[in-house]
């Protein structure tokens, strides 16, 4: 049978005990984790979005948002209940078996490693045009610079060395610790945090702003004739500013007191990024607008296109804010505030890094736990004696990310990546609602409010940002998923651990001594 190997949730703790990572992480750490990632990703989709959605980039914020919220409920019940690492492919593992199970963690790499390459490529711009460029006057080759496929018929170089330099960088930190990573995560998202307030304060301050430049705002909920481009259509794009909060989960095994603590950084993180993805896409449509840049028949011409790359390059479009690299910065410079926006730039380059960290601590800990299920090789969960992290598994992720964010653009990455999110978010709901029909009883530290709706809400809401994705991302998903399953039945399957039968004994007295797993006593001192 297919579907018959379910690893039942007592034999997942017991192995999680028996090979564990240690448990250093609050809710406060959990919480800048979440906001670490999340907050820097949405860069890249703000002129994106505007494109797509145009004055209703707020409209496609919220749609994104709350799909992510009911999603993190759903997340934060399971999380709480199952404190191990491997977010969403563990809890399938729980509930629907082994084979689904796989092709979730799956897809969850997908997404990791593709968006923590995009961003790495994102911060090479930074390095290269900011820092380099604007302030020392040096201009990096283009062999060095770039990758060699380029995008919008622009000429490639050789290697982006930039990108490749910092992943790696990341990637020594993520292995000499997790409390280290956490520290240095907690000061880059205090740079992003303070940047985006001043950006917030200017924008709604400044003589520019002007309510008139929002319309017509819910006429762009659908684009123009219902082509699906406005901000519906934004919204699955957009989705991809929210990836990463669910990395706060991946963090449960190495977290402090994780019934209580989880719950509040998964939550805690997404509420506070989105409010803050609000407030800033309103500044920056209320003082400059958001138009789109319109192609034949009133259809706004794709995001990230070679025909809008052309549009862009006209005088009459140079200060729009969808052909915009920089698009903070840029709306400061537009509404006299260059040096400020200068600084915005040194802000967007100092805190980037902090999106690959949490990017790639989740990539590494999926591997982990596929590994310790004996789904992947028994050295990848290997535990560094002295770190205490997963050192293998992590130098392997970033050689892996380097290397694809040396030779590759950042393209269309934000939509593939969210192509595996929003599947995992799935089956995230569906793990939840057949846990509380099969094992109610289980005591649950958080309980999502009216899961009759949440649940089902989740579900239809990442179904629907799914087929609105661009045809080439939702396609990328079922090929990526079909190499999967050639290596799982190729060779995972019959290593399983449940396969051969191999599922950790189980203590009775186990759950009474979930309040003694290690940290837990720290975790209710602090």
């Amino acid at each position: 049978m297919l579907f018959d190997r379910v690893k039942p949730l007592d034999a997942i703790l017991a192995t999680a005990q028996k090979k564990s990572l240690k448990r250093t992480l609050g809710p406060i750490q959990l919480m800048l984790f979440g906001i670490g990632c999340i907050i820097g990703t949405g860069i890249f989709v703000l002129t994106a979005g505007a494109q797509k959605a145009g004055p209703g980039l707020m409209l496609a914020f919220v749609i994104a948002g709350l799909v992510c919220v009911v999603a993190a409920l759903c997340y934060a019940e399971i999380a709480a209940m199952i404190p191990v690492a491997g977010s969403a492919y563990t809890y399938s593992y729980a509930t629907v078996g082994e084979l689904l199970a796989w092709t979730v963690g799956w897809a969850l790499i997908l997404e990791y490693a593709i968006a923590a390459s995009a961003v790495s490529v994102g911060w090479s711009g930074y390095f290269s045009g900011t820092i380099l460029n604007e302030f020392f006057g040096i201009q990096l080759p283009q062999w060095l610079a770039a990758g060699p496929l380029a995008l919008g018929g622009e000429p490639g170089g050789f290697i982006n060395l930039p990108a490749m330099f910092i992943a790696l960088l990341i990637t020594g930190l993520l292995m000499l610790g997790t409390s280290e990573s956490a520290r240095v995560n907690a000061v880059l998202v205090a740079i992003k945090v303070t940047a985006l307030t001043i950006f917030i304060a200017l924008t709604f301050t400044s003589p520019e702003f002007n309510v008139d430049r929002f319309n017509p705002f819910l006429a762009g909920l659908l684009g123009p004739g219902g082509s699906g481009v406005g901000a519906v259509g934004a919204a699955a794009t957009i989705f991809f500013a929210y990836v990463g909060f669910d990395a706060v989960s991946t963090a449960a095994e190495e977290t402090r007191n994780p019934q209580r603590n989880v719950p509040i950084g998964l939550v805690g993180s997404l509420l506070f990024c989105t409010v803050f993805y609000i407030l800033v896409a309103a500044g920056a449509i209320g003082t400059i607008g958001g138009q789109p840049i319109m192609g034949p028949g009133g259809i706004p011409f794709p995001a990230g296109s070679e025909e809008l790359a052309r549009q862009c390059a006209l005088p009459q479009h140079a200060a729009a804010l969808v052909c915009s690299d920089e698009a903070l910065a840029h709306v400061l410079r537009q509404i006299g505030f260059s040096g400020v926006g200068n600084m915005l730039g040194i802000a967007a380059f100092l805190a980037l890094p902090s999106v690959i960290l949490v990017l790639l601590f989740a990539q590494t800990r999926i591997f982990f736990v596929m590994s310790r299920d004996g789904l992947l090789p028994e050295v990848l969960s290997k535990v560094h004696p002295r770190w205490n992290t997963p050192y293998v598994v992590t130098a392997i992720t970033g050689v892996i990310v380097a290397v694809g964010s040396a030779f590759f653009p950042v393209g269309a990455l934000a939509d593939i990546a969210n192509a595996g999110t929003l599947y995992a978010f799935l089956m995230v709901a569906v793990a939840v609602m057949m846990l509380r029909r099969s094992d109610p009883d289980r005591q649950r530290h958080f309980r999502v409010p009216a899961l009759w709706l949440i649940g089902p809400a989740t579900i239809a809401g990442c179904a629907f940002l799914f087929i609105n994705l661009p045809s080439e991302a939702m396609l990328v998903l079922p090929v990526w998923s079909v190499i999967g399953l050639v290596l799982y039945f190729g060779y995972s399957r019959r290593r399983s651990a449940v396969g051969r039968g191999v599922i950790e004994a189980h203590e009775p007295e186990y759950a009474d001594m979930a309040p003694h797993l290690p940290g837990a006593d720290e975790g209710r001192r602090s």
